[in-house]
Formats: structure tokens, C-alpha cells, sequence
């Protein structure tokens, strides 16, 4: 094997919760810390604030700034290593733009319309109408992507569609345009199914979502996070300790399940069958589950959120190179199409 190359990106929606971690951060963290037996890296790692597809659902920009710090200061105290993996704004990198616009011209408005993640949004979103650029995101996936030279996609089974369009752009640019001195310019990426693991709010009836207010998030103090675990709904027919429970519609059991040591597991699920575990005792033992976990994370984050000039360094530094990468591509592309 040789090593591949990944571009993730997330839109900047400020602090992150646990969704987020277990959903995406973990397996950024090891897929940059994988290695092949030789002890090369497995997966050269690039890692995107995605400011531009946050224009998508909302043109309000004024937070972005201040979201995109927050989420990055998470990024960094979850593992993501800058030196490893340039962590840089979508924004920054004027190449984007210029690559969506020109594969925006490989592809049909008809295709895109037939992206059956496009049509959940829609409905998810209440829209009533739907805009050009969000018509044509999965275009600008593409150049995320492809400007990279990214050739792995971790993906759940719900994206694949996506990585099929940016396979047919990579596809159909290449048989349009080769480079005179080397071919093809892109290679069609694979998707690498991923089983992320998705976690249901403090509601029980929703995954995590911070508009839903469901949430535990990545910075929240153990205070913070014992008060919200209070409130979480468990059982709805076990309303007394010694009645009996059902670990299997209990949104707490469920973060037994990712957080709790895996002895444990099965004498909760057991003591909670038989009624000896109380819904009170039981969200305490998930508390300190979850402090335990999160207690490197929060001493990396109190680090970072001290210091705010160098998590924007960190930007400026991995927009440094994630652009001299990107013009590469570019300069690649220009010789091929023979423009500029």
C-alpha cells in the first residue's frame, strides 16, 4: 500500500459536542495517526473549515469568524496534530472557487437535482426554494477534494452519492482535458465507508444537534455536563428505581455504550433489567463515564482557548501550505484545459 490522501472538512458551526467527536473527530484523529507497516503514514491528512458551504443555508456571515476559532480549538484538543494535518478556512484558499466554477461546467443542473442527500436537505430544512450554489455544493465537494488530490473518502453509506459525483466530474474532466506532460490530472477517489457512530440527543427522540438544545458539548465543564445529564429522558415506563428498565430505548444507555469501560456495560444493562439500578445512579456512573473520557480534551482545549493568536496562527500556517498545494493542482489543470 502507499499512502492516500484525505481531505474532511466540517462547516463552522462553533463549539462542537459529542456528536461531533464520536461522529467525525475520532476518526480524523486516526486515520491522521494510522501508519503502514513500514511506519510511513497511511493517509496524508488535510482538514477544512467549510465557511463557503455555510452560505448554502444561511448568508449570515458575522459569526463565522468566531464560530470557525471555536471549532478549530476543538479540532486541536481532540488530536488533530497541525503539523501532520494543515487545518486552513475554505475561504482562504481562492483556488476553490476558481475549480467549482470550472467543474460546474462537467456536470448538469439534472444530475445534481437527482442527489438524494439534496432532496433530505430540502425536506430536513423546510425550504421552499433552493438556491444555485446549493444546488451545485456537491460541485464544490468536488473541488474540495480534488484540489487536494484527495483519493480516499471516508464516508457513512448516506454520502456515497456524493463521492459518485466527484468521481464523474474527476472522470469527465479527464477525458476532456489531459496534461501533456503527465495525463490524467485526477485520479476518481474511493470512498472508505466509515460506520460513524451517531449519537441520540438528550431528548432521546433526535440525534445531537445544537438547534435542538440537546446537546453535550466538547467545552462544556463537568458542572455543565452533570446539570444537562440530569434532564436527559431515559425510560419512559420505568418511573421508580426498582422497576424494572429498558437499556434499549434509554438514551443514557446508549452513552454507556461509547463511554463506559466495556466491563461495565453488561452489569448496567443487567441491573437496570432487574430494577437494582436507579435512573439517578445510572446517569451519575455516565457522568463520570464521560468526564473521564473528555479529561485530556479539556486540558488540550483550556491550552488552546488561552491562547486565541495561535489557533489562528495554526490557520494562517496550514492555509500557507494547504494553498501551495492547491496551486500546484491549479497550474496543473490551466496546462491541461491550455488557459492562462
Amino acid at each position: 500500500m502507499k499512502t492516500q490522501r484525505i481531505l474532511s472538512g466540517m462547516r463552522p458551526t462553533g463549539r462542537l459536542h459529542l456528536g461531533h467527536y464520536t461522529g467525525a473527530l475520532e476518526n480524523w484523529v486516526e486515520r491522521q495517526n494510522e501508519t503502514l507497516a513500514d511506519g510511513s503514514r497511511a493517509y496524508e491528512t488535510y482538514f477544512l473549515v467549510a465557511d463557503y458551504h455555510s452560505l448554502t443555508t444561511s448568508l449570515d456571515t458575522s459569526p463565522l469568524d468566531q464560530n470557525s476559532i471555536e471549532m478549530v480549538t476543538d479540532w486541536l484538543a481532540a488530536g488533530i496534530d497541525p503539523e501532520k494535518s494543515p487545518v486552513f478556512r475554505q475561504s482562504r484558499i481562492k483556488e476553490h472557487t476558481e475549480l467549482f466554477l470550472i467543474f460546474s461546467m462537467l456536470i448538469t443542473a439534472s444530475r445534481l437535482e437527482r442527489n438524494p442527500t439534496l432532496k433530505d436537505q430540502i425536506r430536513d430544512l423546510n425550504m421552499d426554494a433552493i438556491t444555485y450554489g446549493h444546488l451545485g455544493y456537491p460541485v464544490l465537494q468536488a473541488a474540495d477534494i480534488l484540489l487536494y488530490k484527495g483519493n480516499t473518502v471516508p464516508v457513512g453509506e448516506d454520502q456515497i452519492p456524493h463521492v459518485e459525483i466527484t468521481r464523474e466530474i474527476a472522470r469527465r474532466f479527464n477525458n476532456q482535458y489531459q496534461h501533456p506532460g503527465t495525463g490524467s490530472v485526477f485520479e476518481e477517489p474511493g470512498p472508505k465507508i466509515t460506520r460513524f457512530s451517531r449519537l441520540v440527543g438528550l431528548d432521546g427522540t433526535a440525534k445531537m444537534s445544537k438547534s435542538l438544545g440537546n446537546t453535550i458539548l466538547l467545552s462544556d465543564t463537568e458542572e455543565e455536563i452533570t446539570a444537562k445529564m440530569r434532564k436527559a429522558v431515559t425510560d419512559t415506563e420505568k418511573l421508580r428505581k426498582n422497576d424494572p428498565g429498558r437499556p434499549e430505548v434509554c438514551a443514557v444507555f446508549s452513552y454507556h455504550k461509547r463511554f463506559t469501560r466495556s466491563q461495565d456495560i453488561d452489569e448496567i444493562e443487567k441491573e437496570c433489567r432487574s430494577g437494582a439500578l436507579g435512573c439517578v445512579d445510572c446517569k451519575k456512573r455516565c457522568v463520570d463515564s464521560i468526564i473521564r473520557e473528555l479529561a485530556p480534551l479539556h486540558e488540550k482545549r483550556a491550552f488552546y482557548a488561552d491562547k486565541p493568536g495561535l489557533v489562528r496562527q495554526i490557520l494562517e500556517d496550514g492555509e500557507q501550505r494547504a494553498r501551495e498545494r492547491a496551486q500546484t493542482t491549479m497550474r496543473e489543470v490551466r496546462e491541461a484545459m491550455r488557459l492562462g
